[in-house]
C-alpha cells in the first residue's frame, strides 16, 4: 500500500510481458485472418452470384441457337406462281405461296383431305416458311415449274416439342399440339424431314410476333448505331470539357458550381434524362422518336458526366513535371495539353469512357421515354430510322406471354453480353496502343 492508501501495482516480469505481447500480437493477427477470410468469403460469395446469373442465362439461351425445320419437296407451280407467264416481279410477289407449303406437307401425308386436318397439318409449319419461298423465288425466277427440296422454319410448338420445352402429356391442351400433329412430327422425324438445325434466323430477323421469325438483328444495328453516335458526341465533348475544368479553367466559385452539377448529373436516375429528351428534343425540336439519333443525344447527357469525371481524374493523375518541361522547352500551354498531357492521361479517359458507353449500352429507361419501345420490324438503316434498341428488345420479349420468348429473352442478353465483351475488348486494346506509345 502507499502513503495515500492506493494498492501499489507490483511491475511485470519479463515473462509476464512477453505473455502479454503474444496475446496481444495473437489478436491482432486472429482479427487480420477473419479480415482476410471475410473478404475472400465476399469474393467467393460475388463470384457465385454471377456465375449462377451467368449459368442461369446460358441454361435458358444457348437452346436459341438452333431451331426446328421441316424439310419439303417444294414445287414451285407456275399455275400458282406467275398464270401469266410474264416473270413479272409484281406478279412473284403477290403469288399465293402458302398454297405451295400446302401442297407440300400434303404430298408428304396423302391421306389427309379434310380441312381441319390439312389446317392443323399446314400449322407444324411456320407463317415464315411462305415468306421463305418468296425471297427464293425473287432472287432466282427460274425456280418457277421447278423442284425443289427446301428446309423451311417450322412452328414454334414444334421446336418447343423438340427442344423439350412442351412435355409430351400437355398435347391436346389449348394452344398446344394435337395428338394427329404429334403423329405427323414422329412421323417427319423418322423420314429425317424433321430436326434442329442452326438458327440463322436469330440473327438475320428483326423483331416479329412469331417465336420462331424473331430475331436481334433490328436491335443490334439499333444499338450499334445509337452507341456510334452516342461516342461520337460525348466523347469529344467529355474531353474537352474535361480539359478546359481541369487545365485552363479558373478557380472560382462559377467553375465550383460547374463542378458540384457535374458530380450531381452523374448520380441523376436515367428516367429524367428520359423525359429531358422527350420534352426537348422530341417535343421541341420535333425530332423523330424511336430513332436511333434521338436515343443518341439522350445517352450522349447521360454519359458526359462519367466521361467528365474519369477525364479530369487522368488528367490530374499525370505528373505536373511533365507540365513544367514542356513549359520550359517553350511550348505553349495547348501544346503542353494536346502533345504531352492528353496522350499519358488517354489510358484513363477510354477506361471513364469504357464505363460510360458500357452504361449506355444497358439503360432501358431512357430510351422507353423516346418511344424505342415501338414493335420495329423493319432493320434500320440510319440513324433516323425507326429503331430499337437491345435492351428495349429483351423487355419487350420479356414481357410476352408466348413461351418461345423465354429462350429468345436469354439470347438476346448473351447477344448484349456479347455486344458489350466486343466493346470493351476494342477500349483494352486501344488503351494498350496508347500505354506503349508513351
Amino acid at each position: 500500500m502507499s502513503e495515500e492508501g492506493k494498492p501499489v501495482r507490483r511491475p511485470r516480469t519479463p515473462r509476464e510481458t512477453q505473455e502479454l505481447v503474444e496475446r496481444s500480437l495473437r489478436r491482432r493477427y486472429g482479427a487480420e485472418r477473419r479480415f482476410r477470410a471475410y473478404g475472400l468469403c465476399a469474393v467467393i460469395l460475388g463470384i457465385a452470384f454471377v456465375a449462377f446469373l451467368f449459368a442461369t442465362i446460358l441454361a435458358q439461351g444457348v437452346s436459341v441457337f438452333r431451331q426446328a425445320y421441316v424439310q419439303l419437296d417444294v414445287f414451285y407451280d407456275p399455275e400458282v406462281i406467275d398464270p401469266s407467264g410474264t416473270r413479272r416481279e409484281d406478279d412473284l410477289r403477290l403469288a399465293d405461296y402458302e398454297a405451295l407449303v400446302r401442297t407440300a406437307l400434303r404430298a408428304e401425308f396423302p391421306g389427309i383431305e379434310g380441312r381441319r386436318d390439312v389446317r392443323q397439318l399446314t400449322r407444324l409449319v411456320s407463317s415464315g416458311a411462305a415468306h421463305e419461298l418468296q425471297r427464293r423465288v425473287l432472287a432466282n425466277p427460274g425456280l418457277v415449274g421447278q423442284r425443289e427440296r427446301v428446309w423451311l422454319l417450322a412452328s414454334a410448338d414444334v421446336d418447343l416439342l423438340l427442344k423439350g420445352e412442351i412435355a409430351r402429356d400437355e398435347i391436346g391442351e389449348e394452344g398446344r399440339l394435337s395428338e394427329e400433329q404429334l403423329a405427323w412430327i414422329d412421323t417427319l422425324r423418322e423420314r429425317g424431314r424433321l430436326e434442329l438445325r442452326f438458327n440463322r434466323t436469330f440473327f438475320v430477323n428483326g423483331d416479329s410476333r412469331e417465336p420462331e421469325q424473331a430475331g436481334v438483328r433490328g436491335a443490334v444495328m439499333g444499338s450499334f448505331f445509337t452507341l456510334l453516335l452516342t461516342l461520337i458526341l460525348s466523347f469529344p465533348i467529355g474531353v474537352a470539357a474535361a480539359v478546359y475544368l481541369e487545365e485552363f479553367a479558373p478557380r472560382n466559385r462559377w467553375t465550383d458550381l460547374i463542378e458540384v452539377n457535374i458530380n450531381n448529373l452523374a448520380a441523376v436516375p436515367s428516367i429524367v434524362f428520359g423525359l429531358l429528351g422527350l420534352a426537348v428534343f422530341i417535343g421541341f425540336f420535333g425530332l423523330p422518336r424511336s430513332a436511333p439519333l434521338v436515343g443518341a443525344l439522350v445517352l450522349t447527357l447521360l454519359t458526359l458526366p462519367t466521361i467528365i469525371i474519369a477525364a479530369r481524374a487522368a488528367l490530374k493523375a499525370v505528373p505536373p513535371s511533365i507540365r513544367d518541361a514542356a513549359l520550359a522547352m517553350g511550348a505553349s500551354p495547348i501544346q503542353t495539353v494536346v502533345h504531352h498531357v492528353l496522350p499519358l492521361a488517354m489510358p484513363g479517359i477510354l477506361t471513364g469512357t469504357i464505363i460510360g458507353m458500357a452504361r449506355a449500352l444497358g439503360e432501358t429507361a431512357p430510351l422507353l421515354m423516346i418511344g424505342m419501345v415501338a414493335f420495329i420490324v423493319d432493320v434500320p438503316s440510319g440513324f433516323t430510322d425507326p429503331a430499337t434498341a437491345l435492351p428495349v428488345q429483351i423487355f419487350l420479349w420479356s414481357d410476352s406471354p408466348e413461351r418461345g420468348f423465354v429462350e429468345r429473352t436469354s439470347g438476346a442478353i448473351i447477344v448484349l453480353l456479347a455486344f458489350l465483351i466486343v466493346m470493351n475488348t476494342a477500349a483494352v486494346l486501344l488503351r494498350r496502343r496508347f500505354e506503349r506509345r508513351w
